[in-house]
């Protein structure tokens, strides 16, 4: 089945429409009582779906003994090691405080199944998601340059497309664009809080993912969005390699992105 593009009305909209479709994919596996593998994105993208979401889930009701949560990514501070739950940035805290805290308890997700990968050994991460099973649901975002989760643009003169696509979660440099990026978003635009380098999961165990859902709500989006809608998987690209994906969407709101006449 070829990428689907869904247009919504605005970020409520997108929001919503996010948290129904990952809700609606969980429940009937979470119900079989096998470990369910969910990928989670962090961002300002991101903040009222985590709502809607902990809401459905608290109200199906099913058990999330068995739901295994994976991150994409983790900043990394100048000691090698993640940033910790106290920094500014930190993406495990951002997690805590709009998704896993308003998870029911009594659902009874386990703390050892929220994972992040670890800069120090970042290949456990894959050889967690593979003896599991695979990802059942990779929800996404996607950079002002086209990346996914901090896998960054590389062109093709220094890496083959399928070499790209197997790239394995690992410790990265930041470009310029992303640390500009994340300081005016996340960092009230100082640059100096955002670390230079983050453990991302790589493009392989993304793309092995069962479903993808990547959502878009920023002006600044449309460009990467407009250049993958009529091109092919490239490492100039990251977030085109959802083409060739057998079961992805891309919700972007209309009020913010204009991407019909390219249709």
């Amino acid at each position: 089945m070829p990428l689907q593009w869904t247009r919504v009305d605005d970020y409520e909209a997108m929001s919503a429409a996010g948290a129904a479709r990952i809700a609606a994919a969980l429940e009937p596996r979470l119900r079989q009582g096998r470990p369910v593998l969910l990928g989670l994105a962090t961002g300002n993208t991101m903040l009222v779906l985590y709502q809607r979401l902990a809401e459905l889930l608290n109200r199906c009701a099913a058990s999330l003994a068995q739901l295994h949560t994976f991150n994409l990514d983790e900043y990394v501070g100048a000691d090698g090691r993640p940033v910790p739950a106290d920094h500014p940035l930190s993406y495990r805290a951002y997690m805590e405080q709009n998704f896993f805290s308003r998870l029911d308890p009594q659902l009874g997700l386990q703390p050892d199944h929220v994972h992040f990968p670890d800069p120090a050994c970042p290949a456990e991460t894959d050889d967690l998601i593979e003896r599991l099973g695979g990802l059942d649901v990779q929800l996404l975002g996607i950079g002002f340059n086209g990346h996914i989760a901090f896998n960054e643009p590389m062109p093709e003169t220094k890496i083959a497309a399928d070499a790209f696509a197997a790239l394995p979660t690992r410790v990265i440099d930041l470009t310029e664009l992303t640390i500009d990026t994340n300081a005016r978003l996340t960092a009230g635009g100082d640059r100096s809080r955002v670390p230079r380098q983050a453990v991302t999961l790589g493009m392989k165990p993304i793309l092995a993912a069962r479903e993808i859902l990547l959502l878009a709500c920023f002006p600044e989006q449309e460009e990467p969005l407009r250049r993958m809608r009529h091109g092919r998987p490239t490492p100039e690209l990251p977030a085109s390699y959802l083409l060739d994906h057998p079961h992805s969407t891309i919700l972007y709101t209309g009020d913010r992105i204009s991407l019909e006449e390219q249709a």
